[in-house]
């Protein structure tokens, strides 16, 4: 496997740009130090409900992450998570509930990571992509896998605890594999979901499997879904995707056999597409890009060799 370097810093991708949040992973189990981070009157603090929080746009045309002082936040008991420091030293709290909080100026709107990923600043798509991955897990792991007892929330968020069988469990990340694959004439395979509208093509991904390497999965992926055989596998970055708990690793792969034979099951068409068939199937609609927000984007940018139309304008 080889790797390739981002020539475009400058545009990263998105959730992936640094934050400029220290994590500050040591505090989670220091009672006493997140008890005087929660109570400092700098403390920035937020709410998470169902992957959504509340953005707001502020006078000169920003969007941002709407957060209170944390004594002004909504109560909690259990469900208070700690995200980090910035370089100013802030401590910064996540609150998840069961309904966000209703703003006196009603300008505030509820908007989820596919929206606000590509309004928010660095820091708050990072601190926003942290807490709705921690809820994701929270909400779906109340309870022990070793003896199915009730589990507690630990370390800030980070940790859930079986009181009955001792059993500690962590936050659940699941790799998958994304891949922008061409052939020997260097066109690009693209397919359809069953699931999706018309004219929404995008780059093949899928799970990485038990014992499986990344690499491996990228040719199982790909065969599986459309019969077409891979060899060469690059890598280019990965994107944490808490739709609800993946990471995405993001890769070029070179095709070595070009009948497409689709499974069906989940995807329900697939095309080779070169550059001018692609380009004139973005300017008439028949091809709808794939959301900015998603690495599938940047993975057939790096093909195509400049950044794709916006999905309003196709």
């Amino acid at each position: 496997m080889t790797t390739w370097t981002d020539q475009n810093a400058d545009r990263p991708i998105s959730l992936t740009a640094p934050s400029g949040i220290d994590r500050a992973a040591h505090h989670r189990l220091d009672e006493a130090w997140l008890a005087a981070a929660w109570s400092h009157p700098s403390t920035r603090c937020f709410v998470v409900s169902g992957g959504q929080v509340l953005i707001d746009e502020t006078a000169d045309g920003r969007t941002e992450l709407v957060m209170t002082p944390s004594f002004e936040a909504p109560l909690t008991e259990a469900h208070r998570y700690f995200l980090g420091i910035d370089e100013d030293g802030v401590s910064y709290f996540a609150l998840q509930k069961d309904s966000l909080p209703g703003r006196m100026d009603q300008s505030a709107r509820p908007a989820g990571l596919r929206e606000a990923g590509l309004l928010l600043s660095a820091r708050d798509v990072g601190l926003m992509v942290h807490a709705v991955g921690l809820e994701n897990w929270q909400r779906t792991h109340r309870f022990c896998s070793r003896c199915g007892e009730r589990t507690v929330i630990a370390a800030a968020g980070h940790i859930r605890r079986c009181q009955a069988c001792g059993a500690e469990h962590y936050p659940r990340t699941d790799p998958a594999v994304i891949m922008a694959v061409t052939d020997e004439d260097d066109r690009i395979l693209l397919g359809r979901q069953v699931h999706w509208p018309e004219g929404r093509f995008s780059t093949l991904a899928g799970f990485v499997e038990p014992g499986e390497a990344i690499e491996q999965s990228v040719r199982r992926e790909v065969h599986e879904e459309v019969g077409i055989t891979v060899g060469q596998v690059e890598y280019v970055a990965s994107q944490p995707w808490p739709f609800p708990s993946s990471l995405m690793l993001g890769f070029l792969a070179r095709a070595t056999s070009t009948e497409i034979d689709v499974d069906g099951d989940e995807i329900h068409e697939a095309r080779w597409f070169s550059r001018d068939e692609l380009r004139a199937a973005f300017e008439s609609g028949e091809v709808l890009p794939p959301y900015g927000i998603s690495i599938a984007a940047r993975l057939i940018e790096l093909w195509y060799g400049k950044p794709l139309p916006t999905r309003s304008a196709a």
